[in-house]
């Protein structure tokens, strides 16, 4: 089959079925090991989700709409879907040491988690089997799980036998989730086991029960079988089975659940044909295209089967995949369907529309099939056999059939009016009349074939507009309305225009709907406006775009509804780009009948956006209203929404209506707001007062002067409101000085009053306390005097004393407050105002009383008094401050009195004792009483009083208040040491020691001697000695601290047994004397030995530690004492010897050890019974290599620990000696021993046959096998390496034995090592470097029919070949080109120069520029020619093409138009017959340059030309410059003007006459005699000289006919006087007659035409008189229905008067009919 008639043109996408490589996986940075049936998932055509495992675990989704933006998400999981419609995400994996699995539901947009469920067995296959459900598959049953709400998975039927140990690769169910099928495969049978079995189980969910059958796919489907309503739920499955050697295979359509007493399905089947090379193959995957109807069933070889789902039949077969398929999804949007191969390709497969049905009908030659798949997918190229078979059924008056087959009929081509006729004629035979049919009775029963038409029509969907006219044309002539709304409601019919004009005959309601549909918008507005809607004509409009005559639509309803109206304007003035009419013009139309409140709403509505360009309406606004309801334009003022309006003219008549405030708001000269402002009485204040915020600083003053000038009285409020509201904008000042300018202090008073408690500034409180005196308001004086913080304490006190106001409570607080206590009391008792005085002490401020007093003293006032005052006071009175003032003035005998009455009352008062005491020490009246019995006064105070007086009683004082500084100070002063001795002893105080003894202190020597002759000899108490003994120590005495301990413990004193005296004793000479400290330590007994020990190991007396601690037994610390500072071990060992005690040799142990005496070492440890070392002793040991002492110290010491150490040192140890049969036998025993550990040391000491027995007895097969090479027991380390099963165990293991030349064994090793792709090229390069390439290759083919067979073993194999074998390297190549890592063998097969196998892997990778190359480079070798034209077509750089084209030339030229035929659609064909002109071969490619002359190139067209001259083919020659005119034409025309041959010269005459050479032509032709040619060229030239000067050569020659002709040719340029004056001068009138015959026809048919037009012309003039005169009457008719105040419309063409009003055109111009202003019918319904 040609390549242009091939039914399947993968290339060119012109088969039935088109495919495209949609994208590859790998491209989008999927691993190809990823690309299987467990890692990829496909639900449907929306998402493709793989699942990765490396380098780390991963969910990669694509969407299909974004290919190339994969989201990848690090998820771990066994298996991934994604939903079909939805970005939601299932997941499973299964839960640790179990075989549940965990189910998790994930939003991803969302980012949250849907749901989850833990199945209690494992999920063996899932899919979602509908948007909302998830099937399961387990071992044993079957689930479905929803997604929706809080549900678990629910259980829907158990697996049948027949799918028992099957893999499951398919769950589905139909729409209405009523029957489910699984699927499943198994192992073929012992006879044919490459054929793999399919097994499938349905169930009926309505009955509950399941089928087994045999098939590989299946599918659901629903088909609408003829007669029955509902449709049929059909299952389509495919079997391949292998029965007594014969293989089946077979494709089943069967109905499920057939409806009782309905048409059912009938049953199908057919066969799946196999080709021979595909005999293994089986289907993997059936989808069904319910927009065609087709079924598609796929292989897992790539096979495509398309059936028929109606008939079974086969449709189309082809192989779509090199690669194996295994994973496919409908694509139900297009009718196709995905797959992806193991290459990772996602192809789609689409129906070609174009091709199906002529494929199905010519190639297939069914025609009934290709019908009803044109009918069914309404798809072309069966329009022929429609139309003949509807004329087959017309003819056989089969009209329900036909009317069937038309309503079904492809793309409609049979909806039309030509039908529509047909059923006509056959249903009125006489005569058909649209408006009026005469009828033509039919025979009872039977149903007209028009009405059958219709019917069939209505019942299978929807008629098209002439169809749905005709039938209500129909229906309207027999008055039955009602089945036009069904219809309509139903939408069967399609509505137009015409439709709504034949309906609105009958019914407007219904001609409205019909017109809205039909969007006929001019009667849509008609209708409404006949309704009085207009509301619905702005919404209507709107929605489609039209625009009314808005201006008398307004009029209309302003004359019958105000209201409505401003509702309709409102509704204008809200249409998107703005009002139709004019704001002002609609005004003007309220205005002018008197409709203010109208006028005003519609224009406070649409001036709302308070726009500039709004100004003049904003002040018509506010006229209107100002001179008729200022009340209304009072509130439109208030509420502020205006602001462009003219203000001077507002104000004026602000001013006018009395809105005084308005006025003054919109006034902008000064002197008229002053003119206005004085209005107070018709002002509210308060707007006054906000008024006054707006002015400026001067303004506002001079207004304010002005109102206090006008009314002082009546509107010092508002002044005083307006100063307190914006002093801050006026200045404080500048109202002040108002103020004091009209002498009103009580606008000051009451300004200031309400400034002054936001206001720190003095003068203004100053000012503030002086208007309120002046005023009268004395207690608010008292109040601010009081509470004031700001005001001048000093100018106020002035004040207030110069003004002398009655009451002096004022000037109390002032003095009070800021201390002027003296001056106030001055003042008061100069002015006699003494009870003030007394109640200022009572009760204001007892605390200033002594103030009080002492200026009373001053001012000498009697004794009597300040004793009354004072006592009227008592406690409340401060006494410190009052005994101040008495004795600053030596008066303190004064307060005898009052002392002793406090005293008496019991008071407690430090200040009363102190002066009391005062006053008994000055007395002399027994002092020495009062301090040491009273205990509230204070020490210090009295003691410093009594220093002058009596050193001694402030000794006592002091003492009795512990006051050490004041009693250190005095003693020392005055030399009274033993008292400050005997103190210093009783006080204990460590800082009071650390003063007095610092050696700054210059009597610190006499104080010593008195603490040593007399303070402590007195003392009894043993903390007093404690406290004095620590303080000598911190003083550092320690020559004094000896003598006096020596003194007390050793001179049988009472504190001669002391254990901490004794202790302190031999401390101190340890630090003081060393040499007294032996004689010390024999004669003392009660001291602390092991503490003094450790001082003197620290002051490094070490003898005399070791005698402390022999002393006291302490033999430890001892020996220690011997080891550590004395170092000897000798007399170490003979004392450890003489205790013999176990932790003394331990001791001893450690330092042998850490001495390195280890064997001695080891004894002693094991004479002190001691393990505790045991580390320590294990190092040591193995640096001395002391292992026979080791193993004996280790059997000790396991006897009491159980380590894990202990016993592997031990097991080493044996092994270091030679033991090896006591490892054995140790290690059968219990024990703690790390083997692993153990083995490993040993390993690496060598000590291989040690190792061996730990390896084996702990079964560490990897070790054991490193061992085992290592003693060259290779056989051994193969069987270990097998157990152990690691890669770097079996490399160890392989290397070896290459190196032993043990291959047999190498290749076991090997075998297991190449599977992983990691380790494979370590392995090759190994055997390589050896030169051991036949091994190699050996183990790699072997490596081949592993079951992990990896493309990295296929490759390797193949790179061996290409440099060692390379006459295997082609068959290996194409056998498993799928499974090769092409770049990297292409690189080696370079290297290797193997060209053929180079062009085939650059063929299989797909880089066929490279491919084309090295054919071109490597002929010899590589060329093929049908495999360049297949790599040729596909090159990406277009200089190959030329290339090739040279190298045809030199190497293959009788193939080269094969070549170039391919490369016809890609080469530049001018640049192609370059390369063959300078080559000198252009002959050569002529069947080439004739294929694509069609392009009409210059250069292909010109070396035609040039051959066809040469050939002189004048046939070719002339059909090429007829058809393809991109040459040189001149050019061809001079050289084929001279040419011999008659035709060629022809030939040139045409080519001139087409170049629009005319005389050349008719030259070159009357040359010839081609009188014919040139009468023609004369005809088609247009030049009427050049037809006449042919006449004359024709008269000149004597060719009568010719002279004939040339008239009747060149009829339409000759001119008659011409022609007749030529015919008649030379005798040739009867030839001329013909053409004069033809001109009288002429010219009498063009004074017809001109008559007729101009009667059609004066016509139209009377009508269009008329219609003007008619419209002049309709506007006058205008102006008498319009009120006075508005002028009529004007007349066309002239202008306008009042506001510029335009005529409303007639509703009919704008596509209505014309409506009349009044009288209009009600509404008939609504929109």
């Amino acid at each position: 089959m040609a390549a242009a008639n091939a039914p399947i043109t993968m290339r060119e996408a012109l088969t039935a079925f088109s495919w495209i490589f949609a994208s590859q996986l790998p491209s989008l940075g999927i691993n190809p090991q990823f690309i299987t049936f467990t890692h990829v998932t496909m639900e449907s055509e929306k998402y493709i989700c793989v699942r990765e495992t490396s380098p780390q675990n991963s969910v990669v989704i694509i969407d299909m709409n974004m290919p190339m933006q994969p989201l990848r998400r690090p998820i771990t999981a066994d298996s991934a879907l994604m939903n079909p419609n939805s970005r939601i995400l299932a997941l499973k994996a299964q839960v640790p040491g179990t075989t549940q699995d965990h189910l998790q539901i994930f939003n991803i947009e969302m980012k949250a988690k849907i749901k989850s469920h833990q199945m209690p067995e494992q999920v063996v296959f899932w899919k979602w089997i509908t948007p909302k459900m998830l099937g399961l598959v387990t071992q044993t049953s079957v689930f479905h799980w929803s997604i929706e709400g809080d549900s678990e998975p629910v259980k829907m039927f158990d697996r049948t036998a027949n799918l028992t140990n099957n893999q499951i690769i398919n769950y589905r169910c139909d729409p209405s989730e009523k029957w489910l099928v699984l699927i499943g495969i198994a192992p073929g049978s012992p006879e044919r086991p490459q054929l793999v079995k399919g097994n499938m189980q349905l169930y009926s969910v309505d009955q509950q029960r399941s089928q087994a059958l045999e098939a590989h796919a299946a599918s659901f489907a629903s088909f609408k079988v003829a007669g029955n309503e509902n449709p049929s739920i059909l299952i389509c499955f495919a079997s391949k089975t292998h029965n007594a050697g014969q293989i089946t295979s077979k494709l089943h359509v069967i109905e499920l659940g057939a409806q009782p007493g309905k048409p059912g399905f009938a049953k199908k089947q057919a066969d799946l044909f196999f080709p021979p090379d595909f005999a293994d193959d089986f289907p993997v995957s059936m989808q069904i295209s319910q927009k065609y109807s087709l079924i598609y069933v796929i292989t897992k070889l790539g096979l495509l089967f398309v059936y028929d789902l109606e008939t079974a039949a086969a449709v189309y077969r082809n192989r779509i995949s090199p690669d194996p398929i295994f994973l496919s999804s409908e694509a139900s949007s297009i009718g196709g369907f995905y797959a992806i191969n193991r290459r990772g390709q996602v192809l789609l497969a689409t129906v070609n529309e174009a091709t199906l049905v002529p494929f199905v009908s010519g190639q297939l030659n069914n025609l009934e099939l290709a019908v009803n798949l044109a009918k069914r997918g309404n798809l072309p190229g069966a329009e022929n056999l429609v139309v003949q078979r509807f004329q087959e059924l017309f003819s056989q008056t089969k009209y329900k059939e036909a009317a069937e087959l038309a309503a079904e009929s492809p793309q409609g081509i049979l909806r039309t009016p030509e039908t529509v006729a047909k059923f006509q004629a056959a249903t009125y035979p006489i005569s058909f009349n649209f408006y009026c049919p005469l009828i033509v009775p039919v025979q009872a029963g039977q149903t007209p074939p028009l009405l059958q038409y219709f019917g069939t029509l209505l019942t299978k969907g929807k008629l098209n507009a002439f169809e749905s006219l005709e039938l209500s044309r129909l229906v309207v002539n027999q008055n039955k309305k009602n089945l036009l709304e069904n219809w309509l409601a139903e939408d069967k019919l399609e509505c137009s225009e015409e439709l709504g004009d034949l309906v609105k005959t009958v019914d407007n309601d219904l001609a409205l709907k019909i017109y809205i549909k039909a969007r006929a918008t001019p009667k849509v507005v008609a209708a409404f406006a006949e309704r009085r809607e207009f509301d619905k004509i702005l919404i209507y409009s709107k929605q489609v775009g039209y625009t009314p005559d808005y201006l008398f639509l307004l009029q209309t309803i302003l004359r019958s509804d105000p209201q409505g109206a401003v509702n309709f304007a409102l509704m204008m003035s809200q249409m998107e780009g703005g009002c139709p009419v004019d704001y002002n013009t609609i005004t003007d139309l309220f205005l002018q009948r008197n409709m203010i409140r109208e006028a005003t709403a519609f224009l406070l509505d649409v001036l709302k956006p308070n726009l500039p360009e709004h100004a003049f309406l904003q002040t018509k606004v506010l006229e209107i209203n100002l001179v008729t309801y200022p009340n209304v334009a009072d509130a439109i003022l208030a509420n502020g929404m205006f602001s462009h309006y003219d203000r001077p003219r507002i104000a004026q008549l602000c001013e006018k209506a009395g809105l005084y405030m308005r006025a003054l708001q919109h006034y902008s000269e000064l002197p008229d707001i002053k003119r206005v402002i004085v209005n107070t009485h018709a002002i509210e204040p308060q707007a006054l007062v906000e008024f006054f915020g707006t002015l400026s600083k001067e303004w506002a003053l001079e207004c304010m002067k002005d109102l206090l000038l006008v009314n002082l009285r009546g509107n010092l409020q508002i002044i005083v409101q307006v100063a307190k509201e914006y002093f801050e904008q006026l200045g404080l000042d500048a109202c002040i000085k108002l103020f004091e300018q009209f002498r009103s202090y009580e606008g000051l008073y009451f300004f200031l009053g309400s400034y002054l408690s936001s206001s720190e500034d003095p003068e203004i409180h100053f000012k503030y306390i002086e208007a309120a005196a002046k005023t009268g308001q004395i207690k608010e004086v008292e109040r601010v005097t009081r509470e004031s913080n700001f005001y001048d304490p000093e100018k106020t006190k002035n004040f207030l004393m110069e003004a002398k106001l009655p009451d002096a409570r004022p000037l109390i607080n002032v003095c009070d407050r800021h201390g002027f206590v003296p001056d106030l009391t001055h003042y008061l008792y100069t002015n006699n105002m003494l009870r003030y005085i007394e109640g200022y002490v009572q009760k204001v401020n007892p605390g200033n009383a002594p103030l009080v007093v002492g200026q009373l003293l001053d001012d000498e006032c009697p004794e009597d008094f300040i004793k009354g005052l004072i006592l009227s006071v008592r406690s409340l009175l401060p006494v410190e401050p009052l005994v101040e003032q008495c004795e600053k003035r030596n008066r303190l005998r004064l307060l005898t009195q009052f002392l002793e009455h406090l005293v008496s009352e019991g008071s407690q008062d430090v200040h009363v004792h102190n002066a009391l005491g005062k006053i008994i020490i000055d007395s002399n009246n027994n002092p020495e009483h009062f301090l040491t019995t009273n205990p509230y006064y204070d020490s210090r105070v009295v003691g410093k009083y009594c220093e002058k007086r009596d050193p001694t009683l402030a000794v006592v004082a002091y003492r009795r208040g512990q006051c050490d500084a004041e009693l250190i100070n005095v003693t020392n002063k005055n030399s009274l040491f033993k008292l400050q001795a005997r103190y210093v002893v009783e006080r204990m105080d460590a800082d009071l020691w650390a003063k007095v003894l610092e050696p700054e202190n210059e009597y610190r020597r006499q104080l010593i001697d008195q603490v040593v002759s007399t303070a402590l000899p007195e003392s009894k108490s043993p903390e007093q000695v404690s406290a004095a003994v620590k303080a000598f120590m911190t003083a550092d005495l320690p020559h004094e601290l000896i003598e006096l301990l020596e003194k007390i413990v050793l001179q049988n004193s009472a504190f001669s047994g002391n254990f901490n005296l004794q202790n302190l004793l031999i401390l101190t000479a340890i630090k003081a004397d060393p040499s007294r400290v032996m004689d010390y330590i024999n004669r003392l007994d009660n001291f602390d030995g092991p503490a003094v020990g450790e001082v003197a190991v620290e002051a490094q007396l070490y003898e005399e530690a070791f005698a402390i601690f022999k002393k006291f037994n302490l033999n430890v610390q001892a020996v220690n004492v011997l080891l550590d500072n004395i170092q000897s071990i000798e007399r170490a060992v003979e004392f450890a010897f003489r205790v013999e005690e176990d932790a003394v040799w331990s001791q001893v142990a450690k330092a042998q050890l850490r001495e390195g005496l280890v064997s001695d070492a080891i004894e002693s440890f094991i004479r002190a019974d001691d393990a505790t070392q045991f580390l320590d002793v294990i190092r040591a040991a193995e640096d001395a290599d002391v292992y026979h002492d080791l193993v004996k110290y280790l059997l000790m010491v396991r006897q009491k620990v159980k380590e894990p150490k202990v016993d592997s040192e031990l097991i080493y140890a044996y092994a270091k000696i030679d033991r090896l049969s006591d490892i054995e036998e140790f290690i059968l025993m219990p024990n703690v021993a790390n083997l692993q550990n153990v083995g490993d040391r040993l390993y690496d000491a060598a000590l291989y046959e040690a190792a061996k027995i730990i390896f084996a007895f702990i079964s560490n097969w990897a070790k054991l096998a490193s061992t085992l090479v290592k003693l060259k027991q290779f056989q051994g380390a193969v069987d270990a390496a097998r157990k152990a099963n690691n890669s770097k165990t079996w490399k160890e293991v392989c290397f070896a034995c290459v190196d032993a030349e043990e291959f047999r064994l190498a290749q076991i090793c090997g075998l297991n090592i190449i599977v992983q792709v990691d380790d494979l090229e370590e392995v090759s390069d190994y055997y390589q470097n050896r030169g051991c390439f036949n091994e190699l290759i050996s183990l790699m083919e072997s490596g081949l029919g592993l079951e992990r067979a990896h493309m990295g073993i296929f490759t390797e194999l193949g790179v061996l070949y290409a440099r060692y074998r390379p006459e295997k390297l082609m068959e290996h190549i194409k056998l498993f080109s799928t499974r090769l890592n092409i770049p990297k063998l292409i690189r080696v097969c370079d290297e290797q120069q193997h060209w053929k196998e180079l062009t085939y892997l650059y063929i299989q990778y797909d880089e066929f520029d490279n491919a084309a190359t090295t054919i071109m480079n490597h002929s010899p070798d590589a060329w093929d020619h049908m495999q360049f034209k297949d790599v040729a077509v596909k090159v990406a750089n277009v200089e190959l093409y030329y290339k090739a084209v040279h190298f045809y030339l030199q190497e293959h030229p009788d193939l080269i138009n094969d070549l170039l035929n391919v490369l016809a659609l890609r080469v530049d064909h001018t640049r192609v017959v370059d390369i063959l002109r300078k080559a000198g071969h252009l002959h050569i490619i002529k069947p080439y340059m004739v294929a694509v002359q069609s392009n009409n190139v210059a250069a292909v067209n010109e070396a035609l030309n040039e051959i066809y001259v040469e050939e002189e083919d004048y046939e070719r020659l002339r059909e090429s410059v007829d058809m393809h005119d991109n040459f040189d034409q001149i050019g061809l025309a001079q050289k084929l003007e001279k040419h011999e041959l008659l035709e060629m010269r022809r030939i040139a005459a045409y080519i001139y006459k087409k170049a629009g050479r005319w005389k050349q032509s008719i030259a070159l032709s009357k040359k010839d005699n081609l009188y014919k040619d040139a009468m023609e060229t004369c005809s088609q030239s247009g030049d009427r000289e050049l037809s006449e000067e042919l006449l004359v050569y024709f008269i000149e020659q004597g060719k009568k006919e010719c002279f004939a002709s040339c008239l009747f040719v060149c009829y339409d340029l000759i001119r008659p006087d011409v022609a007749f004056e030529l015919s008649w001068m030379n005798n040739m009138i009867d030839f001329a007659f013909p053409y004069l015959l033809q001109f009288i026809r002429e010219y009498t048919g063009k004074v017809d035409e001109l008559i007729k037009d101009k009667i059609e012309s004066q016509n139209e003039v009377k009508a269009k008189e008329k219609e003007e005169k008619e419209m002049v009457a309709q506007q006058n008719m205008y102006a008498q229905l319009l009120p006075l105040a508005l002028p009529a419309p004007p007349v066309p063409g002239m202008g306008g008067v009042g506001g510029g009003f335009a005529p409303p055109p007639p509703m009919g111009g704008m596509g209505m009919p014309p409506m009349p202003p009044f009288g209009m019918p009600p509404p008939m319904g609504t929109y």
